[in-house]
Protein backbone atom coordinates (compact mmCIF):
# COMPACT_ATOMS: atom_id res chain seq x y z
CA UNK A 1 0.00 0.00 0.00
CA UNK A 2 2.63 2.41 0.33
CA UNK A 3 6.26 2.88 -0.61
CA UNK A 4 8.05 5.14 2.23
CA UNK A 5 7.46 5.39 6.05
CA UNK A 6 6.34 9.23 6.58
CA UNK A 7 8.95 10.23 9.00
CA UNK A 8 11.39 9.01 6.37
CA UNK A 9 10.90 11.05 3.67
CA UNK A 10 14.26 13.23 3.09
CA UNK A 11 15.97 15.42 0.66
CA UNK A 12 17.22 12.17 -1.15
CA UNK A 13 13.44 11.47 -2.67
CA UNK A 14 13.29 15.25 -3.80
CA UNK A 15 11.56 15.21 -7.56
CA UNK A 16 10.42 11.05 -6.77
CA UNK A 17 7.04 9.97 -6.42
CA UNK A 18 6.03 8.63 -2.93
CA UNK A 19 2.51 6.53 -1.46
CA UNK A 20 2.65 7.32 2.12
CA UNK A 21 0.23 5.56 4.71
CA UNK A 22 -0.96 7.26 7.75
CA UNK A 23 -2.75 9.49 10.13
CA UNK A 24 -4.19 12.99 9.85
CA UNK A 25 -2.52 14.80 12.90
CA UNK A 26 -3.11 18.39 11.79
CA UNK A 27 -5.48 19.03 8.79
CA UNK A 28 -5.27 22.82 7.62
CA UNK A 29 -7.92 24.03 4.96
CA UNK A 30 -6.45 27.81 3.63
CA UNK A 31 -9.07 28.15 1.31
CA UNK A 32 -8.03 26.29 -2.21
CA UNK A 33 -4.79 25.50 -0.72
CA UNK A 34 -4.73 22.63 2.26
CA UNK A 35 -1.55 21.07 4.12
CA UNK A 36 -2.00 17.75 6.44
CA UNK A 37 0.74 16.67 8.49
CA UNK A 38 0.84 13.24 8.04
CA UNK A 39 2.06 10.58 10.98
CA UNK A 40 2.98 7.23 10.77
CA UNK A 41 5.03 5.18 13.35
CA UNK A 42 8.50 6.53 12.36
CA UNK A 43 7.53 10.41 12.55
CA UNK A 44 5.59 13.20 10.32
CA UNK A 45 5.84 14.63 6.96
CA UNK A 46 4.18 17.31 5.67
CA UNK A 47 1.36 17.20 2.62
CA UNK A 48 0.02 19.88 0.21
CA UNK A 49 -2.24 19.81 -2.04
CA UNK A 50 -2.39 22.78 -4.14
CA UNK A 51 -3.38 23.82 -7.36
CA UNK A 52 -2.02 22.29 -10.70
CA UNK A 53 -1.17 23.79 -13.81
CA UNK A 54 -2.84 21.13 -15.61
CA UNK A 55 -6.01 20.28 -13.86
CA UNK A 56 -6.29 22.04 -11.26
CA UNK A 57 -6.31 19.42 -8.78
CA UNK A 58 -9.51 20.00 -8.13
CA UNK A 59 -10.33 16.74 -6.68
CA UNK A 60 -7.46 16.55 -4.67
CA UNK A 61 -8.08 19.71 -2.65
CA UNK A 62 -11.55 19.09 -2.27
CA UNK A 63 -10.16 15.94 -0.71
CA UNK A 64 -7.85 17.32 1.80
CA UNK A 65 -10.29 19.58 2.71
CA UNK A 66 -12.66 16.94 4.39
CA UNK A 67 -9.85 15.63 6.26
CA UNK A 68 -10.29 15.60 10.16
CA UNK A 69 -7.83 14.51 13.22
CA UNK A 70 -6.53 11.07 13.14
CA UNK A 71 -8.90 10.25 9.96
CA UNK A 72 -6.57 7.01 8.12
CA UNK A 73 -5.14 7.84 4.87
CA UNK A 74 -3.07 6.95 2.00
CA UNK A 75 -1.56 9.77 0.10
CA UNK A 76 0.15 9.68 -3.02
CA UNK A 77 2.28 12.59 -4.03
CA UNK A 78 6.08 13.83 -5.15
CA UNK A 79 8.63 15.14 -2.83
CA UNK A 80 9.99 18.42 -3.33
CA UNK A 81 12.09 20.85 -1.24
CA UNK A 82 9.85 22.97 1.61
CA UNK A 83 10.26 26.69 1.05
CA UNK A 84 9.48 27.26 4.83
CA UNK A 85 11.92 24.23 6.72
CA UNK A 86 10.90 22.89 9.86
CA UNK A 87 14.01 21.93 12.44
CA UNK A 88 12.01 20.21 14.91
CA UNK A 89 11.50 17.21 12.56
CA UNK A 90 13.29 15.04 10.93
CA UNK A 91 11.85 15.43 7.62
CA UNK A 92 11.24 19.33 7.89
CA UNK A 93 13.31 20.08 4.85
CA UNK A 94 11.08 18.78 2.43
CA UNK A 95 7.25 18.47 1.58
CA UNK A 96 4.91 16.17 -0.39
CA UNK A 97 2.59 18.06 -3.68
CA UNK A 98 -0.23 15.55 -3.28
CA UNK A 99 -1.47 13.65 -6.74
CA UNK A 100 -4.07 11.78 -4.82
CA UNK A 101 -5.61 11.40 -1.47
CA UNK A 102 -7.74 8.42 0.27
CA UNK A 103 -9.39 8.19 3.29
CA UNK A 104 -9.07 4.53 4.24
CA UNK A 105 -11.08 5.03 7.14
CA UNK A 106 -13.02 8.10 8.42
CA UNK A 107 -11.87 9.12 12.04
CA UNK A 108 -15.42 9.86 14.38
CA UNK A 109 -14.51 12.31 17.24
CA UNK A 110 -11.76 11.28 19.49
CA UNK A 111 -12.00 11.09 23.43
CA UNK A 112 -9.07 13.02 23.30
CA UNK A 113 -6.35 15.36 21.30
CA UNK A 114 -2.90 13.58 20.98
CA UNK A 115 -1.83 16.58 21.58
CA UNK A 116 -3.36 17.44 24.93
CA UNK A 117 -2.44 15.40 28.15
CA UNK A 118 -5.26 13.76 29.72
CA UNK A 119 -5.20 11.68 32.73
CA UNK A 120 -4.19 8.15 32.82
CA UNK A 121 -7.56 6.59 33.35
CA UNK A 122 -8.85 8.35 29.96
CA UNK A 123 -5.31 7.00 28.36
CA UNK A 124 -5.22 3.50 29.31
CA UNK A 125 -9.13 3.34 28.45
CA UNK A 126 -8.54 4.69 24.89
CA UNK A 127 -4.81 2.52 24.85
CA UNK A 128 -5.04 2.20 21.48
CA UNK A 129 -5.45 6.01 20.63
CA UNK A 130 -2.78 6.84 23.78
CA UNK A 131 0.33 4.16 21.60
CA UNK A 132 -0.65 6.30 19.04
CA UNK A 133 0.86 9.35 19.79
CA UNK A 134 4.74 10.40 18.96
CA UNK A 135 6.06 10.64 22.85
CA UNK A 136 3.96 6.75 23.47
CA UNK A 137 5.88 5.38 20.00
CA UNK A 138 9.38 7.02 20.85
CA UNK A 139 9.13 4.86 24.71
CA UNK A 140 8.11 1.64 22.98
CA UNK A 141 10.69 2.22 20.33
CA UNK A 142 13.20 2.15 23.43
CA UNK A 143 11.55 -0.78 24.97
CA UNK A 144 11.93 -2.42 21.76
CA UNK A 145 15.94 -1.54 21.35
CA UNK A 146 16.68 -2.46 24.73
CA UNK A 147 15.20 -5.71 24.45
CA UNK A 148 17.15 -6.44 20.85
CA UNK A 149 20.41 -5.25 22.70
CA UNK A 150 19.81 -7.47 25.44
CA UNK A 151 19.98 -10.66 22.95
CA UNK A 152 22.19 -9.92 20.48
CA UNK A 153 24.57 -9.64 23.88
CA UNK A 154 23.62 -12.78 25.40
CA UNK A 155 23.09 -14.56 22.02
CA UNK A 156 26.78 -13.61 21.34
CA UNK A 157 27.91 -15.04 24.03
CA UNK A 158 26.71 -18.65 24.32
CA UNK A 159 24.03 -17.98 26.64
CA UNK A 160 21.09 -20.46 25.82
CA UNK A 161 17.74 -18.77 25.21
CA UNK A 162 15.43 -21.58 26.77
CA UNK A 163 11.27 -21.40 27.78
CA UNK A 164 9.91 -22.26 31.06
CA UNK A 165 6.68 -23.17 32.08
CA UNK A 166 3.95 -20.55 32.43
CA UNK A 167 1.64 -23.27 34.40
CA UNK A 168 3.81 -24.55 37.20
CA UNK A 169 3.30 -25.47 40.72
CA UNK A 170 2.39 -22.97 43.48
CA UNK A 171 5.19 -22.59 46.06
CA UNK A 172 5.07 -20.87 49.70
CA UNK A 173 7.12 -17.72 50.33
CA UNK A 174 7.55 -14.54 48.34
CA UNK A 175 4.05 -12.63 46.88
CA UNK A 176 0.44 -14.14 46.41
CA UNK A 177 0.15 -16.20 43.43
CA UNK A 178 -2.01 -16.27 40.86
CA UNK A 179 -3.42 -19.35 40.75
CA UNK A 180 -5.39 -21.76 37.74
CA UNK A 181 -7.88 -24.29 37.94
CA UNK A 182 -6.78 -27.44 36.42
CA UNK A 183 -10.07 -28.56 34.84
CA UNK A 184 -8.65 -32.01 34.13
CA UNK A 185 -7.28 -32.59 37.80
CA UNK A 186 -10.58 -31.21 39.58
CA UNK A 187 -9.92 -29.28 42.88
CA UNK A 188 -5.81 -28.77 41.86
CA UNK A 189 -4.52 -25.65 40.55
CA UNK A 190 -1.53 -24.36 38.79
CA UNK A 191 -0.18 -21.27 39.53
CA UNK A 192 1.70 -18.74 37.28
CA UNK A 193 5.22 -18.14 38.19
CA UNK A 194 6.25 -15.30 40.23
CA UNK A 195 9.45 -16.06 37.84
CA UNK A 196 11.15 -18.83 36.69
CA UNK A 197 13.88 -19.04 39.45
CA UNK A 198 13.58 -23.02 40.63
CA UNK A 199 13.64 -24.23 36.74
CA UNK A 200 16.68 -22.07 36.00
CA UNK A 201 18.47 -23.58 38.73
CA UNK A 202 17.01 -27.09 37.75
CA UNK A 203 18.77 -26.23 34.22
CA UNK A 204 22.30 -25.81 35.94
CA UNK A 205 21.73 -29.02 37.30
CA UNK A 206 20.96 -30.17 33.77
CA UNK A 207 24.35 -28.95 32.60
CA UNK A 208 23.11 -25.94 30.43
CA UNK A 209 25.87 -23.78 32.09
CA UNK A 210 24.31 -20.28 30.65
CA UNK A 211 20.55 -19.41 30.31
CA UNK A 212 18.58 -16.71 29.57
CA UNK A 213 14.92 -16.08 29.05
CA UNK A 214 13.15 -12.82 28.26
CA UNK A 215 10.21 -14.03 30.48
CA UNK A 216 6.76 -13.24 31.54
CA UNK A 217 5.95 -13.32 35.64
CA UNK A 218 3.12 -12.82 37.58
CA UNK A 219 2.59 -11.27 40.86
CA UNK A 220 -0.89 -10.48 42.91
CA UNK A 221 0.40 -7.94 45.54
CA UNK A 222 -0.67 -4.62 45.32
CA UNK A 223 0.55 -2.13 42.21
CA UNK A 224 2.06 1.44 42.07
CA UNK A 225 4.54 3.10 39.47
CA UNK A 226 6.59 0.70 39.47
CA UNK A 227 5.17 -2.41 40.21
CA UNK A 228 2.42 -4.79 38.27
CA UNK A 229 0.74 -7.69 38.26
CA UNK A 230 2.46 -8.92 35.20
CA UNK A 231 6.02 -7.62 34.27
CA UNK A 232 8.91 -8.99 32.08
CA UNK A 233 12.64 -9.55 33.04
CA UNK A 234 15.58 -10.75 31.91
CA UNK A 235 16.23 -13.76 33.49
CA UNK A 236 19.53 -15.11 33.93
CA UNK A 237 21.83 -18.19 35.36
CA UNK A 238 25.25 -19.43 35.26
CA UNK A 239 26.88 -22.61 36.34
CA UNK A 240 30.19 -22.42 37.98
CA UNK A 241 30.82 -19.29 38.74
CA UNK A 242 31.20 -17.18 42.50
CA UNK A 243 29.35 -13.43 42.48
CA UNK A 244 31.89 -11.82 40.73
CA UNK A 245 31.43 -13.66 37.69
CA UNK A 246 28.07 -13.43 37.61
CA UNK A 247 28.53 -9.65 38.52
CA UNK A 248 31.32 -8.68 36.06
CA UNK A 249 29.61 -10.15 33.37
CA UNK A 250 26.06 -8.85 33.72
CA UNK A 251 27.60 -5.00 34.55
CA UNK A 252 29.85 -4.91 31.12
CA UNK A 253 26.30 -6.40 29.25
CA UNK A 254 24.44 -3.04 31.49
CA UNK A 255 27.56 -1.00 30.04
CA UNK A 256 27.60 -1.99 26.55
CA UNK A 257 23.99 -2.13 26.07
CA UNK A 258 23.30 1.68 27.44
CA UNK A 259 25.73 2.80 24.82
CA UNK A 260 23.93 0.97 21.96
CA UNK A 261 20.65 2.60 22.79
CA UNK A 262 21.63 5.88 24.34
CA UNK A 263 24.97 6.26 23.32
CA UNK A 264 25.43 6.85 27.70
CA UNK A 265 28.50 5.67 29.42
CA UNK A 266 27.32 4.73 33.02
CA UNK A 267 31.00 4.82 34.13
CA UNK A 268 31.99 3.01 37.63
CA UNK A 269 29.87 0.58 39.84
CA UNK A 270 31.27 1.07 42.61
CA UNK A 271 30.13 -1.86 45.66
CA UNK A 272 28.64 -1.53 48.87
CA UNK A 273 27.28 -3.90 51.74
CA UNK A 274 23.44 -3.43 52.40
CA UNK A 275 24.80 -2.81 55.87
CA UNK A 276 26.24 0.56 54.72
CA UNK A 277 23.62 1.54 52.46
CA UNK A 278 21.28 1.60 55.31
CA UNK A 279 23.71 3.45 57.55
CA UNK A 280 24.72 6.20 54.90
CA UNK A 281 21.08 6.51 52.55
CA UNK A 282 18.62 4.65 54.78
CA UNK A 283 17.95 2.27 51.50
CA UNK A 284 19.16 -0.94 49.57
CA UNK A 285 18.67 1.15 46.77
CA UNK A 286 19.93 4.38 47.24
CA UNK A 287 20.15 7.67 44.37
CA UNK A 288 23.92 8.22 44.45
CA UNK A 289 23.06 11.67 42.17
CA UNK A 290 21.70 13.27 45.97
CA UNK A 291 24.86 13.77 47.79
CA UNK A 292 23.37 13.75 51.13
CA UNK A 293 23.93 11.24 53.96
CA UNK A 294 22.58 10.68 57.45
CA UNK A 295 24.40 11.02 60.23
CA UNK A 296 24.21 8.63 63.12
CA UNK A 297 23.83 10.61 66.65
CA UNK A 298 22.90 8.22 69.46
CA UNK A 299 26.03 8.62 71.47
CA UNK A 300 25.52 12.00 71.28
CA UNK A 301 21.77 12.18 72.85
CA UNK A 302 21.67 8.76 75.40
CA UNK A 303 21.73 11.48 78.29
CA UNK A 304 19.18 14.29 77.00
CA UNK A 305 16.57 15.34 78.37
CA UNK A 306 14.39 14.80 75.15
CA UNK A 307 12.78 11.16 75.60
CA UNK A 308 12.19 10.30 72.16
CA UNK A 309 15.73 10.41 71.50
CA UNK A 310 17.02 8.96 74.64
CA UNK A 311 14.72 5.96 74.80
CA UNK A 312 15.93 5.13 70.99
CA UNK A 313 19.54 5.76 71.60
CA UNK A 314 19.33 3.82 74.78
CA UNK A 315 17.76 1.43 73.01
CA UNK A 316 19.06 -2.75 71.92
CA UNK A 317 18.63 -2.22 68.22
CA UNK A 318 17.33 1.88 68.50
CA UNK A 319 18.66 4.21 66.07
CA UNK A 320 18.29 7.88 66.55
CA UNK A 321 19.68 9.44 63.13
CA UNK A 322 20.25 13.25 61.84
CA UNK A 323 19.91 14.35 58.17
CA UNK A 324 21.66 17.94 56.88
CA UNK A 325 19.25 19.66 54.24
CA UNK A 326 22.11 22.59 53.15
CA UNK A 327 20.45 26.07 52.81
CA UNK A 328 16.98 24.46 53.90
CA UNK A 329 16.93 26.56 57.08
CA UNK A 330 14.22 28.90 54.84
CA UNK A 331 11.45 26.10 54.48
CA UNK A 332 8.55 27.63 56.13
CA UNK A 333 6.47 25.34 59.18
CA UNK A 334 4.17 23.99 56.69
CA UNK A 335 7.05 22.99 53.98
CA UNK A 336 8.74 20.57 57.00
CA UNK A 337 5.01 19.48 58.15
CA UNK A 338 4.89 18.39 54.44
CA UNK A 339 7.93 16.71 54.77
CA UNK A 340 6.66 14.84 58.39
CA UNK A 341 3.82 13.95 56.40
CA UNK A 342 5.95 12.26 53.87
CA UNK A 343 8.22 10.27 56.57
CA UNK A 344 5.07 9.26 58.41
CA UNK A 345 3.77 7.05 55.46
CA UNK A 346 6.82 5.31 55.37
CA UNK A 347 6.67 4.47 59.29
CA UNK A 348 7.88 7.88 61.02
CA UNK A 349 6.08 8.70 64.46
CA UNK A 350 6.92 12.38 64.22
CA UNK A 351 9.98 14.39 62.78
CA UNK A 352 12.12 17.20 64.63
CA UNK A 353 13.91 19.50 63.50
CA UNK A 354 16.89 22.57 63.46
CA UNK A 355 17.11 25.14 61.87
CA UNK A 356 21.17 26.30 62.54
CA UNK A 357 21.27 30.12 62.95
CA UNK A 358 25.15 30.32 63.76
CA UNK A 359 27.34 27.26 64.33
CA UNK A 360 29.49 26.91 67.45
CA UNK A 361 26.73 28.71 69.89
CA UNK A 362 24.72 26.28 71.43
CA UNK A 363 20.86 26.35 71.56
CA UNK A 364 21.12 30.35 71.41
CA UNK A 365 22.58 29.65 67.59
CA UNK A 366 19.61 27.01 66.61
CA UNK A 367 15.76 27.48 66.15
CA UNK A 368 13.96 24.31 67.18
CA UNK A 369 11.30 23.02 69.26
CA UNK A 370 13.09 20.26 70.77
CA UNK A 371 16.08 23.05 71.49
CA UNK A 372 15.26 23.39 75.48
CA UNK A 373 15.42 19.70 75.69
CA UNK A 374 19.69 20.02 74.91
CA UNK A 375 22.12 21.58 76.29
CA UNK A 376 24.69 23.96 74.55
CA UNK A 377 27.56 20.91 73.85
CA UNK A 378 24.61 18.26 72.69
CA UNK A 379 23.44 21.24 70.29
CA UNK A 380 27.17 22.04 69.24
CA UNK A 381 27.91 18.06 69.04
CA UNK A 382 25.19 17.60 66.82
CA UNK A 383 25.47 19.86 64.09
CA UNK A 384 29.30 19.56 64.01
CA UNK A 385 28.72 16.17 63.60
CA UNK A 386 26.11 16.51 60.71
CA UNK A 387 28.26 19.27 59.36
CA UNK A 388 25.94 21.84 59.89
CA UNK A 389 26.11 25.52 58.92
CA UNK A 390 24.17 28.54 59.23
CA UNK A 391 21.49 28.53 57.06
CA UNK A 392 21.12 24.40 57.28
CA UNK A 393 17.91 22.88 58.33
CA UNK A 394 18.47 19.81 60.66
CA UNK A 395 16.03 16.75 60.47
CA UNK A 396 15.94 13.90 63.16
CA UNK A 397 14.39 10.30 63.20
CA UNK A 398 14.39 7.81 65.98
CA UNK A 399 13.05 4.60 66.13
CA UNK A 400 14.20 0.53 65.40
CA UNK A 401 16.85 0.68 63.50
CA UNK A 402 15.40 -0.37 60.53
CA UNK A 403 12.11 2.27 60.43
CA UNK A 404 14.05 5.08 61.05
CA UNK A 405 16.36 3.92 58.62
CA UNK A 406 13.73 3.24 56.01
CA UNK A 407 11.64 6.92 56.72
CA UNK A 408 14.90 8.59 56.86
CA UNK A 409 15.73 7.39 53.45
CA UNK A 410 12.43 8.40 52.04
CA UNK A 411 13.02 11.87 53.55
CA UNK A 412 16.55 12.18 51.79
CA UNK A 413 15.25 11.29 48.64
CA UNK A 414 12.17 14.09 49.19
CA UNK A 415 14.10 16.78 49.94
CA UNK A 416 16.82 16.08 47.16
CA UNK A 417 13.95 16.09 45.14
CA UNK A 418 12.43 19.40 46.32
CA UNK A 419 15.30 20.95 47.02
CA UNK A 420 16.88 20.60 43.57
CA UNK A 421 19.82 18.43 44.80
CA UNK A 422 19.79 15.93 42.43
CA UNK A 423 22.67 15.62 40.04
CA UNK A 424 22.60 14.92 36.73
CA UNK A 425 23.45 11.82 34.46
CA UNK A 426 23.54 8.30 35.68
CA UNK A 427 24.82 6.94 39.01
CA UNK A 428 24.70 2.45 38.85
CA UNK A 429 25.97 0.83 41.61
CA UNK A 430 25.99 -2.78 43.56
CA UNK A 431 24.89 -3.31 46.77
CA UNK A 432 25.78 -6.51 48.69
CA UNK A 433 26.07 -8.80 51.65
CA UNK A 434 22.26 -8.43 51.93
CA UNK A 435 21.17 -10.00 55.39
CA UNK A 436 19.82 -13.38 55.10
CA UNK A 437 16.47 -13.66 57.17
CA UNK A 438 13.61 -10.82 58.78
CA UNK A 439 12.59 -11.74 61.95
CA UNK A 440 8.63 -11.20 60.91
CA UNK A 441 7.38 -9.96 64.73
CA UNK A 442 3.65 -10.57 63.50
CA UNK A 443 4.20 -14.48 62.23
CA UNK A 444 7.41 -15.22 65.17
CA UNK A 445 9.55 -16.59 62.03
CA UNK A 446 11.92 -15.69 60.16
CA UNK A 447 11.50 -14.69 56.65
CA UNK A 448 13.37 -14.45 53.45
CA UNK A 449 14.87 -11.39 52.30
CA UNK A 450 15.49 -12.23 48.93
CA UNK A 451 14.17 -15.82 48.47
CA UNK A 452 14.76 -19.15 50.41
CA UNK A 453 17.22 -20.43 47.56
CA UNK A 454 19.57 -17.85 48.32
CA UNK A 455 23.04 -19.25 49.47
CA UNK A 456 23.90 -17.93 52.94
CA UNK A 457 27.70 -16.65 53.14
CA UNK A 458 28.17 -19.48 55.68
CA UNK A 459 29.04 -22.94 54.19
CA UNK A 460 28.56 -24.53 57.42
CA UNK A 461 24.53 -25.64 58.37
CA UNK A 462 25.20 -25.66 61.98
CA UNK A 463 27.00 -21.91 61.84
CA UNK A 464 23.58 -21.06 59.95
CA UNK A 465 21.01 -22.11 62.41
CA UNK A 466 23.59 -20.96 65.24
CA UNK A 467 23.45 -17.49 63.77
CA UNK A 468 20.36 -16.87 61.73
CA UNK A 469 19.60 -13.44 63.03
CA UNK A 470 22.43 -11.86 61.52
CA UNK A 471 23.73 -14.51 59.05
CA UNK A 472 24.66 -12.62 55.61
CA UNK A 473 23.59 -13.94 52.17
CA UNK A 474 25.45 -14.16 48.42
CA UNK A 475 22.80 -11.83 47.12
CA UNK A 476 23.43 -8.89 45.31
CA UNK A 477 21.49 -6.02 43.59
CA UNK A 478 22.26 -3.79 40.95
CA UNK A 479 20.79 -0.07 41.62
CA UNK A 480 20.55 2.85 39.16
CA UNK A 481 19.73 6.51 40.04
CA UNK A 482 17.89 4.86 43.04
CA UNK A 483 16.46 2.24 41.15
CA UNK A 484 17.06 -1.65 41.94
CA UNK A 485 17.56 -2.57 38.25
CA UNK A 486 18.86 -6.20 38.68
CA UNK A 487 18.75 -8.75 41.82
CA UNK A 488 20.32 -12.12 42.41
CA UNK A 489 22.30 -14.42 44.29
CA UNK A 490 24.68 -17.47 44.32
CA UNK A 491 22.22 -20.32 44.56
CA UNK A 492 22.24 -23.16 47.67
CA UNK A 493 23.36 -26.01 45.70
CA UNK A 494 23.75 -28.68 48.40
CA UNK A 495 20.18 -30.55 49.80
CA UNK A 496 21.47 -30.17 53.34
CA UNK A 497 21.55 -26.72 53.27
CA UNK A 498 18.50 -26.00 51.62
CA UNK A 499 16.59 -27.72 54.10
CA UNK A 500 18.11 -25.67 56.39
CA UNK A 501 17.09 -22.83 55.43
CA UNK A 502 13.19 -24.12 54.90
CA UNK A 503 13.20 -25.00 58.29
CA UNK A 504 14.80 -21.92 59.34
CA UNK A 505 11.84 -20.20 57.74
CA UNK A 506 8.90 -22.05 58.75
CA UNK A 507 9.05 -24.68 56.53
CA UNK A 508 8.95 -28.54 57.94
CA UNK A 509 9.96 -31.76 56.21
CA UNK A 510 6.66 -33.07 55.09
CA UNK A 511 5.86 -29.20 53.37
CA UNK A 512 9.91 -29.25 51.79
CA UNK A 513 8.81 -32.64 50.19
CA UNK A 514 4.80 -31.31 49.28
CA UNK A 515 6.67 -27.98 48.04
CA UNK A 516 9.78 -28.54 46.93
CA UNK A 517 10.74 -32.23 46.51
CA UNK A 518 11.30 -31.61 43.28
CA UNK A 519 14.31 -29.42 44.36
CA UNK A 520 15.55 -31.41 47.23
CA UNK A 521 16.11 -34.66 44.74
CA UNK A 522 17.71 -32.79 42.03
CA UNK A 523 20.01 -31.21 44.22
CA UNK A 524 21.11 -34.44 45.69
CA UNK A 525 22.35 -36.05 42.03
CA UNK A 526 25.67 -33.45 40.95
CA UNK A 527 23.90 -30.02 41.28
CA UNK A 528 26.82 -27.43 40.93
CA UNK A 529 27.64 -24.46 42.37
CA UNK A 530 25.34 -21.79 40.27
CA UNK A 531 24.05 -18.30 40.58
CA UNK A 532 21.96 -15.67 38.23
CA UNK A 533 20.29 -12.39 38.31
CA UNK A 534 17.19 -11.02 37.27
CA UNK A 535 16.74 -7.34 35.52
CA UNK A 536 13.35 -5.53 35.10
CA UNK A 537 12.83 -4.71 31.64
CA UNK A 538 9.76 -2.68 32.20
CA UNK A 539 12.07 -0.55 34.78
CA UNK A 540 15.63 -0.26 32.49
CA UNK A 541 12.70 0.57 29.62
CA UNK A 542 11.09 3.22 31.65
CA UNK A 543 14.59 5.07 32.71
CA UNK A 544 15.82 5.11 29.84
CA UNK A 545 13.15 6.21 28.16
CA UNK A 546 12.84 9.26 31.15
CA UNK A 547 9.48 8.35 32.61
CA UNK A 548 8.77 7.64 36.71
CA UNK A 549 5.89 4.95 35.64
CA UNK A 550 7.22 1.50 34.25
CA UNK A 551 2.89 1.56 32.66
CA UNK A 552 4.60 4.47 30.05
CA UNK A 553 6.46 1.26 28.51
CA UNK A 554 4.33 -1.33 28.61
CA UNK A 555 1.82 -1.25 26.10
CA UNK A 556 -1.15 -2.60 27.79
CA UNK A 557 -0.46 -1.81 31.54
CA UNK A 558 -2.75 -2.71 34.04
CA UNK A 559 -4.20 0.44 37.07
CA UNK A 560 -3.37 0.35 40.37
CA UNK A 561 -6.58 -0.78 40.96
CA UNK A 562 -5.53 -4.17 39.03
CA UNK A 563 -7.66 -3.71 36.01
CA UNK A 564 -7.46 -3.18 31.86
CA UNK A 565 -9.64 0.05 31.42
CA UNK A 566 -9.56 -0.90 27.75
CA UNK A 567 -10.87 -4.41 28.26
CA UNK A 568 -12.36 -4.32 31.42
CA UNK A 569 -10.88 -7.05 32.58
CA UNK A 570 -11.21 -8.64 35.45
CA UNK A 571 -14.87 -9.52 34.74
CA UNK A 572 -17.63 -12.28 35.77
CA UNK A 573 -17.01 -15.96 34.21
CA UNK A 574 -20.65 -17.42 33.73
CA UNK A 575 -21.99 -20.22 35.67
CA UNK A 576 -21.29 -22.67 33.08
CA UNK A 577 -17.65 -22.19 32.42
CA UNK A 578 -16.98 -22.17 36.09
CA UNK A 579 -18.34 -25.32 36.42
CA UNK A 580 -16.04 -26.61 33.63
CA UNK A 581 -13.28 -25.71 36.10
CA UNK A 582 -14.47 -27.05 39.43
CA UNK A 583 -15.05 -23.65 40.77
CA UNK A 584 -17.55 -21.53 43.22
CA UNK A 585 -17.47 -18.35 43.26
CA UNK A 586 -18.81 -16.93 46.68
CA UNK A 587 -21.00 -13.71 46.85
CA UNK A 588 -19.11 -10.56 47.56
CA UNK A 589 -19.84 -9.35 51.25
CA UNK A 590 -21.93 -7.20 51.51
Amino acid sequence: MRTHFCGLVDERLIGQTVTLCGWADVARNLGGLCFIDLRDHEGIVQVVAEPSDVDGNAAVIAAAAQVGYEDCLRITGTVRKRESVNNKIRTGQVEVVATAIEVLNKAEPLPFHAHENPGEDIRLKYRYLDLRTPGMQRKMRTRTKLVQALRRWLDARGFQDIETPILTKATPEGARDFLVPARMHPGEFYALPQSPQLFKQILMMAGFDRYYQIARCFRDEALRADRQLEFTQLDMEFAWVSERDVQDTVEQMIREVFVEVMDVELGEFPRMTYAEAMRRYGSDKPDLRIDLELTDIAELVKGCEFKVFTDWANAEGGRVVALRAPGAASLSRKQIDDVAAHAAKHGAKGLAWMKVETAGQGASGVNSPIAKFLDDATVDAIVAAAGAQAGDLLLFGAGPYNTASDFMGAVRLKLGRDLGLVGEGWKPLWVTDFPMFEWDEEAQRYVALHHPFTAPAVDDVADLRANARTAVSRGYDMVLNGNEIGGGSIRIHRPQMQAAVFDLLGIGAEEQQAKFGFLLDALKYGAPPHGGIAFGIDRIAALMAGTESIRDVIAFPKTTGAQCLMTDAPSPIDAAQLAEVHVAVRPKAS
